[in-house]
């Protein structure tokens, strides 16, 4: 009787143990594949400046301000750029004049009018409220290898090892361009109706789909000249 009450006190006090296991950041608990067992762990990060509202729009210092700001956009690949007005706080005349110089001076920097987006926010009668300018940017989180270490000649159980697989996923996520790509894949750019018409029109004729060959495009081994 008494083996049995040990027994399962140990069983409690294993589970017990089970359950205190730190959670480590970036490992998978059931992976599918022993490759699986990281990830990197992705996570949005608002990029803003934060302007003076002034009535003659936007000074040179906001210029040099707002070009780093696209210059990171672009770099990462940004998506919508938010202009947030204060409402409620500097003169109305003078944020609208802001907006619309802001608005202008991104165009002028290569930033599509799509891609910008103008919303208020209550400034709760603050006067100097700014004029914040902003999008968000992903960063990827590396995981931490090599934390902890188990014998790699025992390989009786042929299993993997704990760190299978980190240094990969640490090496994608500190090199990949855009960390948002981890998340899913892009959205595919529209069909081109005008080129799918042509192809099915010179399919039903029989003729050649592909397009023709440009003679400039064709690779020769230049001869040398001795």
């Amino acid at each position: 009787m008494s083996m049995i009450r040990n027994a399962a006190v140990l069983v409690l006090l294993g589970a017990l143990s089970a359950c205190a296991t730190p959670y480590r950041e970036g490992v998978v608990e059931h992976p599918a594949t022993p490759l699986d067992q990281y990830r990197a762990e992705v996570s949005p990060r608002p990029e803003e400046v934060r302007l003076a509202v002034h009535a003659r729009g936007v000074s040179a210092a906001q210029a040099d301000a707002l070009s780093a700001l696209v210059h990171g956009w672009r770099m990462s690949e940004g998506g919508v750029i938010r202009l947030q007005a204060p409402t409620g706080g500097p003169d109305a005349s003078a944020t609208y004049r802001m907006g619309e110089s802001v608005r202008a001076y991104l165009v002028s920097q290569g930033v599509p009018g799509s891609a910008i987006e103008l919303v208020g926010y209550a400034a709760q009668g603050e006067a100097g409220a700014p004029f914040v300018v902003g999008y968000t940017r992903y960063e990827a989180k590396v995981p931490n290898c090599g934390e902890s270490w188990e014998n790699l000649s025992g390989t009786w159980t042929n299993r993997t090892s704990a760190n299978f697989g980190c240094a990969v996923t640490a090496n994608l996520a500190a090199q990949i361009a855009n960390p948002a790509d981890l998340l899913g894949p892009r959205p595919e750019d529209p069909a081109d109706a005008t080129r799918r018409m042509e192809v099915l029109e010179r399919y039903r004729e029989g003729e050649l789909t592909a397009t023709r060959a440009d003679d400039q495009a064709r690779g020769t081994v230049s001869q040398v000249v001795r």
